[in-house]
């Protein structure tokens, strides 16, 4: 009996907890109500960052000069998943023109680092830490590609709040701390410790936690440009900080760097138009979009995973 009511009742709290809120009104599932503004709309996963885009359209910036705020943004405050040391992929809609354009800005591998490397040494994989994994980092460029295009505020402005939060901290949300936790390990590698573990250990949350190096870099590269990044002094540091730590990333590999402006595809799923690039991973989700429509979500999405296992097993 005693295991028939509570049988019961882990099934009740089951079903209240498909409800994600004690909602008055629409869907039972949402855990937040829709925003709706006339003027202007930023969302970031992360708070700082969404202030600063609506900050930058008050200001009188456009929807592309908020973004570029935000992003730089989001690599002071979640350096775990953000930053100039990375790419950038950048789906653009234009009133002026009616249309939808891409910006591709990952960057390629070094020159001179071949498969042959990896092999002689007895690697199986390529590491997830160090210098020998950096390629190219394609968000700066991109950044200027979006901009010469589509800005209207001068990068300087842009880059202003950034580098305010850098120089005079920002506390440390949960999440970004509970990351951090793990990042101790990295403080093996030079720089590491002397901008992350200033006193002694990672930050914590509700830390004030200051990048005052990032602040200096982000204000080379709004009065210098794209150039001081790929081909002036950022770019002969990092050479040297490779050529030191045993990485393959060159001086050669930066200048040479491009953006990509590309073609979106697009595909309709159940009424609604979903675009995205030509790379790998999407362009298998546009394929389950187009031919999922007709079996169940979960059901079709097994089925791709199964097939993409088997087909890496392969490779």
């Amino acid at each position: 009996m005693k295991k028939n009511i509570f049988t019961l009742l882990l099934c009740f709290v089951s079903i209240i907890c498909l409800q994600a809120q004690d909602r008055l009104t629409g869907r039972s599932f949402a855990t937040r109500s829709e925003v709706l503004g006339q003027n202007g709309m930023a969302a970031t996963s992360q708070p700082l960052a969404t202030q600063v885009a609506l900050d930058i359209l008050k200001a009188g910036g456009n929807a592309v000069d908020a973004a570029i705020a935000a992003n730089a943004t989001l690599g002071l405050v979640e350096p775990t998943g953000n930053g100039i040391g990375g790419d950038i992929f950048i789906i653009i809609w234009d009133s002026k023109t009616q249309k939808l354009y891409g910006l591709n800005g990952s960057g390629r591998s070094p020159q001179s680092l071949s498969l042959d490397y990896f092999k002689e040494n007895g690697y199986s994989s390529i590491p997830t830490t160090g210098p020998l994994p950096v390629s190219v980092p394609g968000c700066v460029d991109g950044w200027f590609e979006l901009h010469d295009r589509f800005g209207s505020l001068p990068m300087e402005k842009i880059f202003a709040p950034a580098v305010k939060y850098a120089r005079e901290g920002f506390p440390v949300t949960e999440v970004i701390g509970y990351y951090f936790a793990s990042g101790a390990r990295l403080g093996r590698y030079p720089g590491f410790k002397e901008i992350y573990m200033p006193n002694g250990r990672m930050p914590r949350k509700g830390d004030v936690f200051k990048n005052p190096y990032l602040a200096n870099t982000l204000e080379k590269i709004a009065r210098g440009g794209r150039d001081v990044y790929y081909k002036g002094e950022i770019a002969r540091a990092i050479d040297k900080y490779m050529k030191e730590n045993d990485g393959f990333l060159s001086y050669e590999d930066l200048a040479a760097h491009k953006s990509e402006w590309v073609e979106p595809v697009s595909t309709n799923y159940r009424g609604y138009d979903v675009d995205d690039f030509l790379l790998f991973g999407d362009c298998l989700l546009l394929v389950f979009f187009r031919f999922g429509q007709r079996l169940s979500l979960r059901v079709r999405f097994r089925q791709l995973l199964n097939q993409l296992n088997i087909n890496a097993g392969q490779l």
